[in-house]
């Protein structure tokens, strides 16, 4: 009987140990068969998540091409994606050749859009209902894509100001990103396709403008510069625009780049005396416009 118990008794613990081990491996595959499920689940709810979000991104992109739509016509109906009348495209433009009894000058506004001055430019020009010219730098269209988007929502003109606003020489592929890449953002941030361009500083000899009067966008100078870029006192400022200023005229003034707080500060008392002298203002495009009219009637009567 001894032995009989010796026998049973390891060959008991062995059937335990199977018995414990099924019950183990059941167990397991059990926990395993949820945590199996979980995965089908996310993987379920990734296809889910990368499908809505495909489908949000499509329809953002959708809502961006309506509303550059929209500023496009916008920008049409108000006449400020016309292109520069014929004559002018190539061409060098410091003032414009009009009759006698038009007595009209176009301010124009350098290096923007820049914080807080474009604004302050901006209400002052609202406030005495005058339309100018905003030479935008490309990186400050990009940085401050709202404060180009008033510009134009205020009915004022724009022209191309460069990319980086570099004085140095350029070869024709650094030029035509300069100009273009700063074209296309204007386009895509207002609707307004520029055909206007002034070089940085006036420089007409550093590739950039050869490219851009190439290219046929009118290269518009100025016959008036307030040297507000020197940060002169106000009532020199003022004198400096004065100084030059005549009838079809451009004023070179300045909205970004720096501290343009003289520039703010005499820009009132500038429109006032423009007025107080028989002036109206009128933006750069509609300039060209009227000296093309001007010299047509010229050219009809001979």
């Amino acid at each position: 009987m001894e032995s009989n118990k010796s026998f049973f008794w390891p060959q008991g613990i062995l059937i335990a140990l199977v018995a414990i081990t099924g019950s183990f491996s059941l167990g397991l595959m059990m926990l395993l068969k949820p945590n199996a499920s979980d995965a089908q689940s996310r993987e379920s709810i990734n296809k889910n998540y990368i499908t809505a979000k495909t489908g949000t991104q499509q329809r953002l992109e959708g809502l961006k091409a309506a509303m550059l739509t929209t500023w496009q016509q916008e920008a049409s109906t108000k006449g400020l994606s016309s292109t520069v009348p014929a004559r002018f495209q190539g061409a060098t433009i410091a003032d414009a050749k009009l009759a006698k009894d038009q007595k009209v000058i176009a301010l124009t506004f350098d290096d923007g859009p820049w914080p807080q001055t474009t604004v302050q430019v901006l209400d002052i020009l609202k406030q005495n209902d005058v339309k100018g010219t905003f030479f935008v730098v490309g990186q400050n269209v990009k940085n401050y894509p709202d404060l180009m988007k008033r510009i134009v929502a205020d009915g004022h003109g724009i022209g191309n100001h460069t990319w980086h606003h570099w004085y140095h020489a350029m070869n024709p592929q650094t030029a035509a990103y300069e100009v273009e890449n700063t074209t296309n953002l204007i386009y895509k941030t207002t609707g307004v396709k520029t055909g206007l361009f002034r070089p940085p500083g006036g420089m007409m000899h550093n590739g950039v403008a050869a490219y851009a009067r190439n290219s046929k966008y009118a290269v518009v100078m100025w016959s008036s510069d307030s040297i507000d870029y020197s940060r002169p006192s106000v009532p020199k400022l003022i004198n400096n625009v004065f100084r030059q200023a005549k009838p079809g005229g451009i004023v070179l003034m300045h909205d970004g780049g720096g501290n343009r707080s003289q520039t703010v500060q005499a820009l009132p008392t500038i429109i006032e005396n423009f007025r107080k002298q028989g002036y109206s203002f009128v933006t750069v495009s509609e300039l060209l416009e009227m000296q093309d009219k001007h010299q047509k009637l010229i050219a009809n009567k001979k």
